[in-house]
């Protein structure tokens, strides 16, 4: 197994946690894809989610929820733990708390390994994306009030482009929206999620000469 070599290349094109400044800005959004879409002036509330890349014997599995039916917005979606920075947090120390409200995964286990690039969303959130390691499965024990499921997707599923493919929906009013989606068994992994993960693989992938097989031996 070549977790080494994932951890390596993480370490080596993620930004350092310790980097996180309030003054980041977006490098993507929601409207990547649709940039005939009006932008917003405005400010953009701070949240971090954590993607936690759980060693396997088999290969790194990625932690994901679904959320849950009763929620007000975003009913039912695929997301990672993650939420709103609390006043004084830093995006590590928000993900970290969100992640342990919302399915008990217990910080101490968790190793922070950097930063991916900040996210704006739609609805007008700023999200860094903060990854994690953790060398064994963790317990785990979902809220019901945020969380309807938690699973585990195949970090070589998630970071095959094959997998990655543009979906759109229909509003009642406006353009045609569209979003990245990847669909994996009976989950649909989409929009903000989808989003980050791929460019997550783009940061890691994207400039290597032959990105799958570099993928695949992270997975190995």
């Amino acid at each position: 197994m070549s977790c080494d070599s994932l951890r390596k290349r993480l370490e080596a094109r993620l930004e350092p946690v310790e980097s996180w400044s309030p003054e980041r800005k977006a490098r993507r959004s929601d409207y990547d894809l649709n940039p005939e879409l009006e932008r917003p002036e405005r400010s953009l509330r701070p949240a971090a989610v954590l993607i936690p890349i759980i060693m396997h014997a088999d290969g790194p599995m990625v932690l994901m929820t679904r959320r849950s039916d009763t929620l007000a917005s975003h009913t039912g979606q695929i997301a990672f733990p993650g939420g709103r920075l609390d006043p004084g947090e830093t995006a590590g120390q928000a993900a970290l708390r969100e992640a342990f409200e919302e399915v008990a995964l217990d910080p101490a286990v968790v190793e922070l390994i950097g930063l991916g690039d900040p996210y704006e969303t739609g609805t007008g959130f700023l999200v860094t994306p903060v990854v994690g390691w953790l060398t064994a499965p963790p317990s785990v024990t979902p809220s019901p009030a945020e969380v309807a499921e938690v699973f585990e997707a195949p970090w070589d599923f998630l970071m095959d482009p094959a997998n990655h493919r543009r979906d759109y929906y229909d509003p009642e009013s406006g353009p045609r929206r569209w979003f990245w989606a990847m669909p994996y068994r009976e989950r649909y992994i989409w929009g903000v999620t989808a989003g980050i993960l791929r460019d997550l693989f783009h940061r890691l992938y994207g400039d290597q000469a032959a990105p799958l097989a570099a993928a695949a031996e992270d997975a190995a």
